[in-house]
């Protein structure tokens, strides 16, 4: 096994990092690994906000389902999904681009998750520890006065970075499942009883219901999770159609 494919296979999250600082030539190479990753034609469909101010790291925090470690974070960047740049320049350009669609914004939330996950590897091989933050997804009108996000731009993932404490560095990571649970050869198909019940035990000490039960109220059912779900529908209404006209309408929704 290269080293490569062992740090992606060792890479866990962090939650609890040390006082260390990150220098700047280490932020500057994991920056710099971000905006190596693929992407659509090469647009690069995304902006990196790295949030250096104090008091933007405690708002985040706050923001995001109040996790305080997100401010004790040594750095932390919002990838920002944004087709809205390229449409400008075509603006600017006089070349009378058609209006975003929805299609423009998935294409660009893949090249921005693309993005950070470089930016992760990129970090764990450096030593330093990171954390996805899916409740940047949350909280829409906070976020956008926080990050002054414009329409037609999503914040795709926040990512924070730090080194890593020695418990964290000892803490078992959490196993994933097994190949044949999750690769499917040629088409998908529904999985039954038996093939998701494999699928789960990593996931659960036993394969009751009552545990089931239990996960599904505490992410699926949450209200964080509720609260994602009308965010994100208040972002893709920005990029709605217009009903019958199979023109695209930008909705302002603030």
């Amino acid at each position: 096994m290269n080293e490569t494919i062992k740090e992606l296979i060792e890479r866990k999250s962090i939650r609890v990092f040390t006082n260390r600082e990150i220098s700047d030539s280490d932020r500057n190479l994991i920056l710099t690994a971000a905006l190596q990753a693929p992407s659509a034609g090469n647009q690069q469909l995304y902006t990196i906000i790295d949030v250096k101010d104090q008091s933007i790291k405690e708002q985040l925090s706050e923001s995001c389902d109040h996790q305080p470690f997100i401010a004790k974070a040594k750095m932390v960047l919002v990838f920002v999904a944004d087709p809205l740049k390229w449409h400008d320049a075509f603006l600017y350009g006089n070349c009378n681009p058609r209006e975003l669609g929805a299609g423009d914004l998935l294409l660009a939330i893949d090249d921005a998750l693309i993005s950070a996950q470089n930016a992760v590897t990129a970090a764990w091989s450096l030593g330093i520890g990171s954390c996805y933050i899916g409740d940047i997804m949350e909280n829409r009108e906070k976020q956008k006065e926080i990050l002054r996000l414009p329409d037609h731009t999503f914040p795709a993932a926040m990512v924070v970075f730090g080194y890593p404490t020695e418990q964290q560095m000892k803490r078992e990571k959490p196993e994933r499942a097994e190949l044949r649970n999750i690769v499917q050869i040629d088409r998908y198909h529904e999985r039954n009883q038996e093939e998701l019940q494999a699928m789960l035990k990593n996931n659960f000490k036993d394969d009751s219901k009552e545990s089931l039960q239990a996960f599904c109220n505490r992410k699926f059912n949450s209200d964080f999770s509720k609260e994602m779900q009308r965010s994100v529908k208040g972002y893709l209404e920005e990029y709605s159609y217009e009903s019958g006209s199979g023109a695209v309408v930008p909705v302002n929704c603030n």
